[in-house]
């Protein structure tokens, strides 16, 4: 069944046994912190949220940054009917109730705005579905997503919408955010008398990793287990749980790829941080193992071949031991191909290869380099000439095809 539920401009109905994260969700947008850039003063999205003038909107930013919010405060400002949909649960059938609800509103010359939580859920048809509608301004859409919207939403409605991108918020705003929880006496923790010193609330802060959610899930559950909140009961609650990396997500690929170019940029210990990051948050080492394995011949290649065998190596200490023995293994091989030379004459000797196939297809290997298992193929002249190299001399015999005679690639 879908998740759906409208928001009037009245206050929040919080109650003792929502989340903390949702009881202190700010109304306002005094309340709101981080941002900055997207919601200073004289920025588009805070004259429009101030006008009523909202356009279709695309929210993209990690877990925690502030999406959800930004959009219940444009609920509380707004004179429009505004209907949330989670795309987690709700499909078409759900948005055609409220597409006919819109039409009723557009008729009565009332705007509709639709939030989409979570629209990447979304698939292709339920995203077409929408598109007409938003073109013809039978509703505003606001669409949160963690994922890059060039992939995850259809171009059509991506070009009928401004995307803004939240970042993680800093450490200094998640701060702010415990601060005003356990002080909010309503929603928060001020009535508990929970006590936090400061180097605690500062430790959660940088934990929380720019999600003002985890922090406040955090604070909500120690808070429930103790009123003296110590850093040991923070980093036992969250042991590794704060650590972002999504393995199958754009965070995937940025680290891998920021691994990949720090080794091939000879920084070891830029890289050895960013395998730190992959294995701590969960990656399969055997995934490090098979790119070190590519990044030995891909990169390194001539200028050193003990590294390919290093690598194979690894990855063979990988699969028998698994983590965490083997992190000492891919530490000790990263480092090693960092500081080794590089050289990319294979890879693009290869590359030229193939766009010589890709250009003049199955050229015909030349008749004298022929098998000839069969007196047939002897007869034809399959391998007649062929100068076999440990005992004549065949400096000047042709390998390639006639139209490739002389091509280098390496």
């Amino acid at each position: 069944m879908a998740h759906k539920f409208m928001i009037k401009n009245t206050k929040n109905n919080h109650n003792d046994y929502a989340p903390l994260a949702d009881r202190m969700r700010p109304e306002k947008l005094a309340d709101f912190f981080g941002q900055e850039e997207l919601l200073g003063q004289n920025s588009f999205l805070r004259q429009a949220m101030e006008k009523d003038q909202i356009p279709s909107l695309i929210f993209w930013g990690p877990p925690g940054s502030g999406k959800t919010t930004l959009a219940s405060i444009i609920a509380k400002l707004t004179n429009s009917e505004f209907i949330i949909l989670s795309a987690v649960s709700s499909g078409i059938k759900d948005l055609r109730a409220v597409l006919a609800e819109a039409k009723v509103n557009q008729k009565m010359n009332k705007r509709t705005i639709l939030f989409v939580d979570e629209i990447h859920r979304w698939n292709k048809s339920q995203q077409d579905a929408l598109l007409p509608h938003v073109e013809h301004g039978v509703i505003t859409l606001i669409g949160a997503t963690t994922e890059n919207p060039s992939f995850e939403v259809i171009s059509p409605l991506l070009s009928r919408a401004r995307v803004f991108v939240l970042h993680k918020l800093e450490a200094q705003n998640i701060e702010k955010i415990i601060r005003r929880a356990l002080a909010e006496k309503e929603n928060g923790l001020g009535r508990k008398d929970i006590k936090m010193a400061d180097d605690t609330i500062k430790l959660l802060a940088n934990l929380a990793n720019g999600d003002a959610r985890m922090a406040l899930n955090t604070l909500e559950a120690t808070a429930n287990i103790s009123k003296n909140i110590t850093e040991d009961i923070i980093r036992e609650y969250l042991q590794k749980s704060h650590l972002l990396y999504d393995k199958t997500g754009e965070e995937h690929y940025n680290i891998i790829s920021a691994l990949h170019k720090s080794m091939r940029g000879g920084d070891a210990n830029a890289a050895i941080y960013w395998l730190a990051r992959m294995l701590e948050g969960g990656e399969d080492p055997l995934y490090v193992a098979r790119r070190l394995v590519r990044f030995a011949s891909e990169d390194v290649g001539l200028a050193n071949n003990t590294a390919l065998l290093l690598a194979n190596a690894c990855f063979d200490a990988c699969h028998k031991l698994g983590m965490p023995e083997c992190a000492v293994h891919l530490a000790q091989c990263v480092s090693y191909l960092s500081q080794s030379k590089k050289s990319v004459a294979v890879y693009l000797a290869y590359e030229k290869a193939k766009g010589d196939v890709e250009k003049y297809g199955n050229l015909p290997v030349p008749l004298h380099i022929r098998n000839a298992p069969t007196k047939l193929m002897k007869n034809l002249g399959y391998g007649k000439g062929y100068k076999y190299t440990p005992l004549e001399d065949s400096s000047e015999q042709e390998y390639l095809p006639e139209e490739l005679k002389n091509r280098k690639y390496i």
